[in-house]
Order: structure tokens, then C-alpha cells, then sequence
């Protein structure tokens, strides 16, 4: 069996939830297992209670139905005991980067459970995957381990089944790097002149300007001046909240210092 590097541990988890709208849907499985440093491994299971109906759509992919989470518990309940169980963990799963953390950082922020994705490595088995096989998880598991994903779409077996096609690629892919710190570059590139984790607002010449829509080019020092209005509209807006964050001190007028990776040279 072939493991990444690790330094700490590494959660690998899956969600099933009411929809795909992080703003609007709920949690209603979440599976984590963790991988350790010395390779052993623990796995959780929370089943919760979205506090809202399961649409007849999402019950067909995962089989959820209202009356299996009625007596399951909200998630701010079980927010104090997710947090713990990723404490200190990088993270890894299949799509995890475009769904299942934002819909959990999304629920932490409802529940008022602090949750940061500063300094936490991230490892999509699905990046991965498009990049050498583009496929979803059941083609993978059929390719990589010649198994069929019986279980496809409960949270365990997503998960479960993430691990097996993990360890695969690894073993297949002798260029893959074996350590989070470079999985997490392959998985996760991120453009240096971006001030925020999804690049709505960039630094361009030591300023910070918006990187998107009508007003992309244009510096926040501008529009706190001329545009205050806009400003405060995207704060209403489903923005992430790291770029919330430099909003809201920009209208405030405090501007971070100019990283060192976005000097030029020289």
C-alpha cells in the first residue's frame, strides 16, 4: 500500500447534502477517514439533519430520503466533533476542492464553529484523476483497482472508495509527488498575484484591484473613494469570505502589505 508523505494527518472525507449550493443546502452524511503519520487510520460517520426537506433529486443520487435524518441531529450540534476530528489535518477527497469544503466551511460559518483553511494542504483525488484520466470516482475505482463502486454515493463508501483510488495512483504514477506540500500545488495551483484563494481580487503594480466582472482592473483604494456602494454590495453577496475579509478592511481603509511574491525582480 502506497501513502502520500505525510507529516500530520490527512482527512479524507466526503459529504452528501441536499443540492450543490453552498449558500442554500445543507449537510445531511458526512465520512471521514484519517490517515496518520504512522499508518494507521480512524474513521467517523455523521448522519444530520439538514432542518430543511431533501429534494426527490438528490434522494435519487444518494438515497437519502427525510425520514432517514429525522431524528439525526442539526449540524451545529455535531459542528464541535467535525472540527475536532479535522483538527490539525490536512484534507483530501474526491471534488473537494469545488464542493465538499466549501459546503463545510460553509456550515461551520453557520454554526459560529471557527473553521480556517490557512496552512491546511489539500489533496483532490479528483484533480488528479481529470488530469491523468478524466472521469468520476466510479470509472476510477473500475480503473485504477478493477472493482465496481457498489456503494456509490453513501458517504462512507465515497470515501472509502477515494482511499482505494488514492493509494492507486500513487502506486501508478511514479512522477506524482509523494509529499502534501507538492499534491497540494498539483491539485490546488494557485496564481501568486491572487489575494484571495479564488482570485476575485489580485495585486497588480503593489495595489490590490478587483479581478472580476464590471469593474476587474480597478484598484480598492478607487472604488472605497468613488464606490463605496459596490464595495458593500458584494459584501452582501455570496462571496468566500476571505474576500469578504479584504473588503471590509478595505472600506475601513486597511490595506495589507505588498507580498513578497508579487515584487518584480530586480
Amino acid at each position: 500500500m502506497i501513502t502520500p508523505i505525510l507529516q500530520r494527518p490527512l482527512a479524507v472525507f466526503d459529504i452528501e447534502s441536499t443540492g450543490l449550493n453552498r449558500t442554500t443546502d445543507r449537510i445531511i452524511d458526512l465520512a471521514i477517514v484519517c490517515l496518520r503519520p504512522d499508518g494507521s487510520r480512524a474513521s467517523r460517520t455523521f448522519r444530520v439533519n439538514p432542518e430543511q426537506p431533501i429534494p426527490a433529486e438528490a434522494t435519487a443520487v444518494h438515497g437519502i430520503t427525510d425520514d432517514d435524518v429525522k431524528d439525526a441531529p442539526p449540524f451545529r450540534d455535531v459542528a464541535g466533533e467535525v472540527a475536532a476530528c479535522l483538527m490539525d489535518c490536512d484534507l483530501a477527497g474526491f471534488n473537494v476542492l469545488r464542493f465538499d469544503i466549501p459546503l463545510l466551511q460553509a456550515e461551520f460559518q453557520r454554526a459560529g464553529v471557527p473553521f480556517s483553511m490557512e496552512g491546511r494542504r489539500v489533496l483532490d483525488a479528483q484533480r488528479i484523476y481529470h488530469l491523468k484520466e478524466p472521469r468520476d470516482l466510479a470509472a476510477a475505482l473500475q480503473y485504477y483497482c478493477n472493482d465496481d463502486h457498489a456503494g456509490a454515493h453513501g458517504a462512507l463508501a465515497d470515501v472509502e472508495a477515494t482511499v482505494r483510488v488514492m493509494e492507486a495512483q500513487l502506486e501508478r504514477y511514479e512522477d506524482l509527488p509523494r509529499d502534501l506540500e507538492k499534491l497540494d500545488a498539483l491539485c490546488n495551483p494557485r496564481d501568486p498575484a491572487w489575494a484571495d484563494a479564488t482570485g476575485k481580487i489580485r495585486w497588480l503594480n503593489g495595489e490590490l484591484v478587483l479581478n472580476f466582472g464590471q469593474k476587474q482592473g480597478q484598484p480598492l483604494r478607487a472604488l472605497v473613494q468613488g464606490e463605496r456602494s459596490y464595495l458593500e454590495w458584494m459584501l452582501r453577496k455570496d462571496f468566500p469570505d476571505d474576500t469578504k475579509e479584504l473588503i471590509r478592511n478595505a472600506l475601513n481603509n486597511q490595506f495589507p502589505a505588498v507580498p513578497e511574491r508579487t515584487r518584480p525582480s530586480g
